[in-house]
């Protein structure tokens, strides 16, 4: 969850920077009363994770409240799962597998970051994952994206920040996407979405499809979703909510993806059922 990406000016901070990081640090502060839907299983979840795999969260920053309801979905923010493509330091080398860095993200105030998976143990995530991607494309997606680590958010971006103060603006629901594309940055970064679309761009890999409708067909979506596919051409327009609407990435769920059987489920006192 971020804005426009740029290096950072080299010299001593300006009050621009200092005002820059304070924002940042608001937007990036947690909601109270957050809890997931259901219990979170870490151990599951590295164990289903592929390389190439794209990891939603749900979030419970300020920022995510305002990206939620500008995509309309659950959620705000997306990292890409690289495993042991992620470069350690020796510190991080000496530990343990599940506390290394495992994904890749883009964050606000930080950039371009390598994060274990742990860091989002306690929240609402959702696997999607690439269909009929080949070793060679999975290793430039991976590349792209460990090339890019490093890459600082430029604070001076005042204007791409105050936007997300307001978690429901008052504005048309066919320009919300292309308010959290608005940016200074060339191109715009609104959000985490946008590097890791770009990544797939570079091995043209789709994630939403060209509209097509056959002649004497009826529409099959409405008009706002025709035209707000039809818009998303630029990897600066992906919202973390596309990887999940995209027809050519599968949803994968941990607790499935190992045998699962509800007869073997422990109900609490009254609720056993008729």
């Amino acid at each position: 969850m971020t804005a426009a990406l740029k290096p950072l000016s080299a010299g001593r901070d300006t009050l621009l920077d200092r005002f820059g990081r304070l924002l940042a640090d608001r937007l990036q502060s947690q909601t109270s009363g957050y809890e997931p839907y259901t219990p979170s299983d870490p151990e599951t979840l590295a164990r289903t994770l592929r390389p190439g795999d794209i990891l939603l969260v749900e979030g419970n920053q300020k920022v995510s409240a305002a990206i939620k309801y500008l995509t309309q979905s659950t959620w705000s923010h997306a990292a890409l799962f690289v495993g042991e493509a992620a470069p350690l330091t020796l510190d991080q080398a000496a530990l343990p597998a599940a506390e290394r860095p495992q994904l890749i993200e883009v964050n606000l105030g930080e950039g371009c970051v390598a994060v274990p998976l742990t860091k989002y143990r306690t929240y609402n995530t959702r696997i999607c994952r690439p269909i009929g991607l080949t070793p060679e494309d999975r290793d430039t997606v991976l590349t792209f994206m460990v090339s890019r680590l490093g890459l600082k958010y430029d604070m001076k971006n005042i204007t791409d920040m105050l936007r997300y103060f307001l978690p429901t603006p008052p504005i048309p629901v066919r320009w919300r996407r292309r308010m959290i594309a608005f940016g200074s940055g060339d191109p715009t970064r609104a959000i985490c979405s946008t590097l890791i679309a770009e990544a797939f761009e570079a091995i043209r890999y789709p994630i939403l499809p060209d509209i097509t409708r056959a002649p004497g067909h009826a529409a099959a979506t409405s008009t706002y979703s025709r035209q707000e596919i039809l818009h998303i051409r630029h990897h600066s327009l992906y919202t973390p909510r596309d990887f999940d609407l995209s027809p050519y990435f599968e949803i994968v769920k941990p607790t499935l993806k190992y045998g699962f059987d509800y007869k073997r489920l422990e109900w609490a006192a009254g609720r056993e059922g008729p």
